[in-house]
């Protein structure tokens, strides 16, 4: 392919070499004279690893060039990454305009260009950027519409400093955000050479996954120094912990406990991280990001609250009172929680769950729901029918298979509150259906 990549910066320098090396052609294209003047001479603008190697191979080969001209390189080829830089204002929030520059001079090469190009945003950018400034910059020099004269695809990087291209070559998965087919599918034939799954989604899921897997890792390398901190004072060899945390690849690295909900619950995860936070004051070790843990948690429980109390409606059925589908542990139950804030605020509430029934209870969950929610106990119903019959609103609590067909029985002047996200086509539902996040 031809393909010209702006922004001749880390990500840039990477893409461009990597791309070359794959037998594409590929022009660089930057604002400063030092960078074009550096890779036309064959030698790399950033510093890393043997990225200098195979700038120089690949440009004498004949398949690198770089240029200063925005006009000679979006007619040069038939695809444009965009890797200009989007760095953080003082506020936080990121400044746009070396992105909107280029795609602003990227549209005016557009405007007597012929042919159908792609410009693929592989710059860092926030859910909503592709289609408020990419697009409507595009849109507005070019002269064309989007999907007609021009595409736009998302292509977040996941290079690291040091391991680019390693990274670059052995990428866990390769990502590309589209709208219509032929935009994904020149982008997604940039990387025939690298030996990595191609995942398709929206643009706005791409752009997001850099975000998560951005905040994902901060919080691995705050999490490990706490622990190792607390470990250090409780005289623990907080790398043996670690080495071996890490081993378990089924529940401590693995997608269970990633799947966006309701909150926790049970006789461990509360109890155990309040003990945690307690032992660290006791030796003076502070856990910012495990003491905002409990806090997270209980915000879930009122948001949860917030999303019944919008809806109006006084009458409202739980389907799920543990945990977690499977169990009758009603301890710490953020659907207990939500029942008694509910119940405090005047809402009538009807409850089922096939694990939790006076009758079947017994030893510790038994004497919780007798000694501790007596006043809910009364409220439980034997079937699904009483509660869908007698309420208003239904708000899912745990993921029991029976509580899939009982949504879509529910009637079109009823609201559903999903809190697990039920397996079911909420398009053929006849209530009005509200996931707690999504």
């Amino acid at each position: 392919m031809r393909v010209s990549v702006f922004g001749l910066g880390y990500v840039g320098s990477v893409s461009a070499a990597s791309f070359a090396a794959d037998g594409h052609r590929v022009i660089g294209v930057d604002v400063n004279p030092a960078k074009v003047d550096s890779v036309n001479s064959g030698r790399s603008p950033i510093v890393e690893p043997g990225l200098d190697d195979l700038m120089r191979t690949v440009h004498q080969e004949g398949r690198l060039r770089a240029t200063t001209s925005t006009a000679d390189a979006v007619h040069s080829t038939d695809l444009s990454l965009l890797c200009v830089g989007t760095p953080s204002r003082k506020n936080g929030s990121l400044d746009l305009s070396y992105l909107e520059r280029v795609c602003e001079q990227v549209g005016e090469a557009l405007r007597d260009k012929p042919d159908y190009h792609v410009v693929v945003v592989r710059s860092t950018v926030l859910p909503g950027t592709t289609h408020d400034v990419v697009i409507p910059a595009l849109e507005r020099q070019s002269g064309k519409k989007y999907g007609e004269g021009f595409g736009v695809s998302v292509n977040p990087e996941f290079l690291r400093e040091g391991t680019a291209l390693k990274d670059f070559r052995q990428p866990p998965l390769t990502l590309v955000g589209h709208n219509h087919a032929a935009d994904a599918a020149g982008t997604t034939a940039l990387y025939a050479g690298v030996d990595a799954p191609i995942v398709t989604t929206s643009i706005r899921v791409a752009e997001m996954m850099k975000y998560t897997s951005n905040a994902w890792h901060a919080l691995k390398v705050c999490f490990a120094n706490e622990i190792g901190n607390l470990c250090k004072q409780l005289e623990v060899d907080s790398h043996d912990v670690m080495g071996i945390f890490c081993r378990d690849d089924k529940l401590n690295l693995s997608p269970y406990y990633l799947k966006p909900g309701f909150a926790f619950g049970g006789s461990c995860l509360p109890k155990d991280v309040r003990a945690l936070q307690y032992r660290a004051k006791e030796v003076d070790v502070r856990l910012p990001v495990i003491e905002s843990i409990l806090e997270s948690n209980r915000r879930q429980i009122d948001h949860a609250i917030e999303l019944v109390t919008d809806t109006g409606r006084k009458r409202v059925g739980l389907l799920g009172f543990s945990f977690k589908a499977g169990t009758d542990d009603l301890r710490e139950s953020p659907i207990v929680i939500l029942a008694e804030a509910l119940l405090g605020k005047g809402y009538q509430l009807r409850i089922y769950d096939r694990n939790v029934s006076i009758a079947r209870l017994v030893g510790a969950n038994k004497e919780y729901i007798e000694h501790q929610i007596p006043h809910l106990s009364s409220l439980l119903c034997d079937t699904i029918d009483e509660v869908l019959d007698g309420s208003d609103v239904i708000v899912v609590g745990n993921a029991a298979p029976e509580f899939a067909d009982a949504v879509a029985r529910c009637r079109e002047d009823q609201t559903v509150i999903d809190l697990v996200r039920l397996p079911v086509d909420r398009s053929a539902l006849h209530a009005r259906y509200d996931g707690i996040c999504w």
